[in-house]
């Protein structure tokens, strides 16, 4: 990773980097950044975290944190991770990652799942070179609709 590049928790202010970040990953609707601040301030089981170049927010990653009485500790799952196409390929997803993780342990969280597209190469090397493994679980999605 760059001298000049760091990775940190967000915060507030980052919200309109987020809100532009986030349009450029996701696309649709774009979320205000008014709307960022307010979750950031409110949602204590969402980890946020933004990587730096140059001063400048050139991605994030977002992880969740979840209880449940079925298990005798939290797990996390690593739910976005974003890097600005000219920032790529510089350490700063492994960076993000890698964050997160520290985070989830602080938490208490050992165990850590990722969703990806079974096509997301890129992702899933990034993942793998972080010592995550594929398992044999399949997604099932429903939507509820309007």
């Amino acid at each position: 990773m760059d001298s000049t590049a760091k990775v940190r928790l967000a915060s507030s202010a980052d919200a309109e980097e987020l809100s532009r970040l986030n349009q450029e990953f996701n696309g649709g609707v774009t979320r205000p950044a008014a709307k960022i601040r307010e979750h950031l301030n409110i949602n204590r089981n969402e980890l946020i975290a933004v990587a730096e170049m140059n001063g400048r927010i050139v991605g994030f990653g977002c992880g969740q944190c979840y209880s449940s009485f079925c298990y005798d500790e939290p797990y996390g799952e690593i739910t976005e991770l974003y890097v600005e196409e000219a920032a790529r390929r510089q350490g700063m997803a492994m960076a993000l990652i890698a964050c997160l993780e520290e985070n989830f342990r602080q938490c208490g969280v050992k165990s850590i799942k990722v969703l990806t597209g079974s096509s997301n190469t890129a992702a899933i090397s990034t993942y793998e070179q972080c010592s995550y493994v594929k398992d044999d679980e399949q997604l099932l999605v429903k939507s509820l609709g309007d």
